[in-house]
């Protein structure tokens, strides 16, 4: 087992590395390249279904853990990664085995988000956490949602790792955006992408 000092030194050598690394990144361009964005859902999200002209069949209901969801005459169907309405297509398609012509419709009333589609935050933001991705999302909004960084943080050292590039890494001005009001340290994030905020350690 490691001891407290040993798990530090670890940890100041990872932020070293980190900090070492964030100064030969690339900035994060401002615009983020992505085709017009759909929202998928994904477990924790609350579901309200509402089926036209058969109010005893319309509910709502949480998507679980795994990823389904069960209600009146439909059970345990996947709902996780589908769009909205993709989602009422297929709840129409069983319904119709009980039902004629059955018309549905999905509306999320509580976004968690498909989780590799949530963007992660870690490191020194004051809460670090995984947030919903919004269309238009920026680097400023995930950080007033996050209450910005600690005191510790190194935030112009700050690495954006984004998934739908392969995992590119990207330098951020955290530091910058947040305590100097630099706009132009401002840019847009994807569905996936991770800001990791080293420690300062001088």
């Amino acid at each position: 087992m490691h001891s407290p000092i040993r798990i530090r030194l670890l940890l100041v050598a990872a932020a070293v590395a980190l900090s070492a690394c964030a100064s030969s990144l690339p900035p994060v361009p401002p615009k983020a390249a992505q085709s017009d964005y759909e929202y998928r859902l994904g477990p924790g999200d609350q579901i309200s279904i509402t089926v036209w002209r058969n109010p005893e069949l319309s509910t709502t209901v949480p998507v679980r853990p795994d990823g389904k969801i069960s209600a009146p005459l439909v059970e345990d169907m996947v709902a996780s990664g589908k769009h909205p309405s993709q989602l009422a297509r297929e709840i129409e398609k069983k319904l119709s085995e009980f039902v004629r012509t059955p018309s549905v419709s999905v509306m999320v009333t509580n976004f968690v988000g498909n989780t590799m589609e949530q963007v992660r935050v870690i490191g020194q933001a004051t809460r670090p956490m995984a947030l919903p991705y919004t269309d238009g999302m920026t680097l400023l909004d995930v950080m007033i949602a996050v209450g910005g960084i600690t005191e510790f943080a190194a935030g112009n050292r700050a690495v954006l790792i984004r998934g739908a590039e392969d995992n590119k890494q990207y330098s951020v001005r955290l530091k910058d955006l947040l305590q100097g009001g630099d706009v132009s340290a401002n840019a847009e994030v994807l569905p996936g992408d991770v800001i990791m905020i080293p420690e300062s350690w001088l």
